[in-house]
Formats: structure tokens, sequence, C-alpha cells
């Protein structure tokens, strides 16, 4: 740039800070130095500078902090902008090299985070023939010396002091929400400086976290093993600001006509039965999963205990169904209303992808943490497809995110704890693809019992023909596809402002009336009458389910906008979970609930017998030795079980490896 055209430049600048000079100490005053601008003041009050700025940003910024300092209102000034104008908006799969140099602004998630560090920008030499100090700016990756003196000394000049400032690299991603079709979202790398990694601004750069960047785009020279540069460059973005979009339920904004309409839909005595209708409405029926996604959404209350630890407060729920039951279209769509929702499916889901992974960062040369699903959906949702596919090993990954709401990560030389306070909603098919009539569907559900007791609410699908109902559904979908239906449900923009009002103005605290109906239900069915007079006791519920309905009570206050958990909330969240249990957990054998069987598979009635069959075991095998007939066993045992009854638990032992067949018609203990 020409020095007259600086001059003139530096003139304008000058005059518009003292034109803003109100406003601009205010600002200053907060932050050391920094000084935050609105793009739009300075078009309006001089175009030639605002034209400057998009054009060669970075010297007249440059040019524009001298002007700050030399006008005497900070001493060391960096100018931030606040807001630049929509025509620099780019997406990230849209650059090319004639954005180079230019200002541009991106949007999207940060997918990886390096650690800060310094870096040196100019540093001081004296010459040690002459005396004089020579300055060096160090642009380069190369630590650059002065070539010569101007007395003529041309080599090791000594170091008197260097400048440094911070720095740190983030790699952001393009959003999902912003992609069509197949397209795989595109990264690019960001450079932060200076006030930019501050503690208080890089909280908000965590991975995970969704940004806007304003900055300068510079190529960056890609070294060869010889040493020498590549014709290729990379590129990367200078950033002047990171400003952090809300994701969150809790942090949308809600307008005063928003909220009006909010209380006017919360007036509605009907108000569950219409939001409810307004969940992925193309899908018929399903009318208590719907309630349940939709409480979902609210979440309950997270406390911190007495001791220091805290209860989650995201209701997890797990869907089972028969294949065709429009299950994916409940995950799509609760994924696209929850702010963070990630939508994942099975078989291309990865332990690390799902948690955590640790990369090899090759800026920093070092080790850098990529936040998975879990993580990126932190306050959000994950909605994931076809559970029963995923392996094991990644599967038990998400145990620790699901209950202590955490993710640890000890690879490498990395040992990282990660927050993901994380909804999560599942679906699976049964282990055959559809449901067997005559098994029992715990065994037809393919999930460690471990996994299976952190969902609060798990619903069974089942496929069966029904006249009426298939009427009901076939009208239904074929009205979907004449794409005439007006429904008369709320707008899901509407839906989701209401769960984030929701979210954010009420903590529902339970009341004494709400706690004694939990609590006599939990105690009803913890003791109900067994006829049996068995050792083992079937066990109906853990205290987990009893969290569970507490979860969904405090959901249901939220949902009438209210501080106070009622009766009849708490009474919602018993139908809720009594539903899920009969699916799951009712013994048909004794005619009551029993937790075991959704946890482990075998009832408690059916534990017994094994039990019973064991002690008889030992009882024969000191009488006859260690080959015991199986003529003498069924002899011992009648009256007590049937021949079918024992056939089953003498498989169950031999399966758990207790008893072999030694020759036929005979059994031993091992």
């Amino acid at each position: 740039m020409e020095k007259k055209k600086q001059e003139e430049l530096i003139l304008e600048a000058k005059n518009f800070f003292d034109a803003s000079k109100k406003d601009m100490a205010q600002s200053v005053r907060h932050e050391e130095g920094v000084v935050p601008l609105n793009f739009q003041q300075i078009s309006e009050y001089s175009p030639s500078l605002a034209e400057s700025i998009t054009e060669n940003p970075e010297e007249t910024i440059a040019l524009m902090e001298t002007a700050l300092e030399e006008s005497s209102l900070v001493k060391k000034a960096r100018i931030r902008f606040i807001e630049i104008p929509k025509t620099c908006h780019i997406k990230i799969r849209e650059i090319r090299s004639k954005n180079l140099d230019q200002l541009i602004w991106i949007e999207g998630i940060v997918r990886q985070a390096s650690d800060v560090r310094p870096q040196v920008v100019n540093a001081k030499f004296e010459c040690p023939n002459c005396g004089a100090t020579l300055s060096v700016l160090q642009i380069d990756k190369k630590f650059r010396e002065p070539s010569r003196c101007t007395c003529g000394w041309k080599s090791n000049f000594r170091l008197i002091s260097k400048e440094m400032v911070d720095t740190q690299r983030l790699v952001i991603e393009e959003s999902p929400d912003a992609l069509e079709g197949g397209e795989q979202p595109r990264r690019i790398n960001v450079f932060l400086k200076e006030d930019l990694v501050e503690p208080k601004m890089e909280e908000r750069t965590t991975p995970g976290s969704k940004v806007k960047i304003y900055g300068v785009l510079k190529e960056v020279p890609v070294p060869l093993q010889t040493g020498s540069i590549s014709t290729r460059f990379d590129i990367a973005v200078e950033a002047n600001n990171v400003i952090p979009l809300e994701e969150t339920f809790e942090n949308l904004d809600v307008s005063e006509e928003e909220a009006e309409q909010i209380l006017e839909l919360a007036a509605n005595p009907n108000v569950f039965k219409r939001m409810t209708e307004s969940i992925a409405p193309s899908i018929y029926g399903f009318d208590l999963i719907k309630e349940a996604v939709l409480l979902q959404m609210l979440g309950g209350v997270k406390k911190v205990k007495s001791d220091g630890g805290s209860t989650r407060g995201d209701i997890h729920i797990l869907l089972v169904g028969d294949p065709g039951v429009a299950k994916s279209v409940m995950l799509k769509f609760a994924s696209g209303i929850a702010p963070k929702g990630r939508y994942v499916s099975g078989k291309a889901a990865s332990a690390a992808g799902m948690t955590a992974a640790v990369v090899k960062d090759e800026f920093l040369k070092g080790w850098a943490l990529e936040a998975g699903a879990m993580v990126l959906s932190n306050k959000g949702m994950v909605a994931i497809d076809e559970i029963e596919k995923m392996n094991e090993q990644d599967r038990s990954s998400m145990h620790e995110a699901m209950e202590q709401q955490s993710v640890t990560v000890s690879k490498a030389n990395i040992h990282a704890t990660l927050r993901a306070e994380t909804t999560v909603l599942a679906a699976g098919n049964p282990k055959l693809g559809r449901f067997d009539p005559y098994t029992p569907i715990t065994q037809q559900i393919d999930i460690s019992p471990a996994l299976l007791s952190r969902f609060d609410v798990i619903f069974v699908i089942k496929d069966l023909p029904n006249k009426s109902q298939d009427e009901a559904i076939a009208s239904h979908v074929l009205a979907e596809h004449k794409q005439e239906v007006i429904r008369d449900v709320v707008d899901p923009k509407l839906i989701r402002k209401y769960i984030s009002y929701a979210r954010r103005k009420f903590k529902p605290k339970l009341t004494d009336e709400a706690i004694e109906e939990i609590k006599n239900f939990y105690v009803r069915l913890r003791n109900q009458s067994v006829n049996s007079d068995a050792a083992i006791k079937p066990i109906p519920i853990t205290a987990r389910q009893l969290e569970g309905i507490i979860r969904l009570s405090e959901a249901h206050a939220k949902l009438r906008l209210s501080k106070e958990v009622k009766r009849d909330d708490a009474r919602k969240a018993i139908e809720l979970l009594k539903i899920s249990l009969t699916q799951v957990g009712y013994d048909e054998e004794t005619k009551t609930f029993d937790i075991d069987k959704m946890t482990t598979g075998i009832t408690s009635a059916k534990r017994n017998k094994i039990l019973t069959l064991r002690e008889t075991l030992s009882h024969l095998e000191s009488k006859l030795g260690k080959l015991i007939p199986l003529e003498e066993l069924q002899k011992e045992l009648e009256g007590k079980m049937s021949p079918v009854e024992l056939e089953d638990a003498i498989s169950q032992l031999s399966k758990s490896g207790d008893i072999f067949r030694p020759k036929k018609g005979y059994i031993q203990k091992m």
C-alpha cells in the first residue's frame, strides 16, 4: 500500500475513533486493550475505510491499531470485529484461491483443539561489533536472525529479547445441518492468537461447540522431505474473532412474541396431548412412545447429592421392535428437533466415533483429542439406530457416558475426562430380526444387561396384524403420500422453543404428594405378594428405576411449566414405567414383575428351580457317588418340578459348565 494511502487511512481511522470515543471507552475498559468494532458503524462513517478492510484486511487492521494507539485510547490495541458484512460469509467447501488474504466468515463445529503454546513474533538482537540493536519480525515457521548489520557484521548476533504470543490451532468442520445429500463435511484449520486463547475464551472453543469465525484466509507452505517447499499450499484461517453460537436447549433465544405463544400453548389443558401428537406426526399411533420421547427432550433435573456426587437428569429410552415399525423415523425426528442432536447408526459407529479418539496432531507434533458423537452432543441428544449391530466393545464404551455423564480417554499420553451430558434414544431389532412369540423378550434383545439397565424406559414394539389398526395405519400413510394432508400439530420450531423455555426457566421440585405416590408404588412393587415360599423372591424394580420415575415426573412438570412436581406428574411417569416393565420384566409364571428377567434373562422363579436342582444333585452325589442316573434325579424331584422344567434347568446348568453328561442317562457334577 502506498504511503499516501496509508496516511489517509490512519487519519480516517483516527477521526472514526474520536467520533465514537464514548462507546469505545466502555468496551475497552472491560478487556485489556481489546476493542470490539461493528463493521456497520465503520461503513456508515467511512466507506473508503470499510472497503479497504474487506480488500486488504491485514494491513488495514494493523493501520487501524496504530491509529488507536496514537489517539491514546489504548496502549496495545487489538481490534476484534463483532460483525462483518454478509458478503464475507462463505462455506468451508467453497473456499478457493481467490479468497486468499481476504476477510472471510465461516461457521462450523470445533472437531479438534490443540494445546495453547507460545510462539515468537518479534526478536531483538545485538550486534557484537557495534552494539546496535536490530529487531526481526518472525513471520515464517523458521526462526530468523538478522542477515547483516549496518556496520557490515554478518553472523552470530546475540539474542537480547523475544516477544511471544499464545497460539492455538482448531479444526473446524461444517455443521451437519448445512450439508446437502451425501456430502462429506469439509474441514479447515484455524489459528487463534493472543486474547482469543484466554482461559475464558478457551471454554467456548472445546470440541463439540458450534462457532462463527471471522478471519483472514492465509496459505501455509507445505515443506517437502528434501527441505524445500512444495508447489501445493495448505490453507488456514488466521482468526480475528471467534463468536460462540448458542447450541443447547438452554441457550436458544426466545423472543417475547414466542414466549407469549408458549404460555398460550401451556395454558391449554390438553397441552400434553397436543405436543405428543406433534412429535413425528407422519407416524400413526405410538402415543406412549411419543410421550416418552417428548419427556426425554425436556429431561429431569440434574442434582448434586449431599456427598458431592451428582445424579443425571437425562432420560434414556430404548425402542426394540420388529422391522418396519418406523423406529428410525422417530429417531430422525427427535435428533432433528433437539439442538446438538446427532444421529448415528449401529454398524457404522465405533467406540472412538461414539466417545472420543486420540489422533496425531501433524501441526504441533503431539497428540490431540477428537470428540465423538456423545461428546459433540453434550447437553443435547444422540439417536443410535440399530444398537444391537454395534460391536460389544464399542457398546461398552457408552456405559460411562450414559450413567456418569463423562467420557474418560486414556490413550497415548493423554488422560482426559470430557463432559458428555447426553440423552440417548436408541433403537434396535430383536436377535432373529423379528420377535419370536414363544421366547422371553429379554432373550431376544442382544444387548448386555449392564447397558439395558441404564435405559429408564424400554419399549417393545411388536408388529402384529390387527384389522382396525392396519386400516388406520394404511389410511394415515396413504394420506401422507397424497401430500394434501393438513394436521393440527404444533410447529416443530415452536416445540423446540417451548422445550428450551421450559428447560431454562423451570427446575421443578418434588412435592410431598408426589413423593408419597412414587414411594407407595416403589414399596408396593418391591414387596408384591409372591405365592411361592422360594428362597429368592423376584426383584421387581431397583433404585435405578425409581430414579427414572423421578426424572420422568420432573419432565412432565416442566411440560406444564410448573415449578412443582404434583401427584398427576408422578402418576404419568409411573404409568410409562409400568408399561415398559410389563413388556419386558413381567414373569408369567409367578404373575409378578421381575427386574431380573430384564437384566439377566433368567427370572427368579427359574433361578429357584436351578438352585433346587443343584441341592438335589449334591444330596444324591453323597448317596450314590459321582455318577448320578437321570431316573433317580427325576424320582427325587417328582412333584417339585415338571419334566420340561427339569430338562430346562439341566440345560441351563450344563451351559454354565456346572454339570456334564459322561454317558447317556447319567449326569455328573464338575
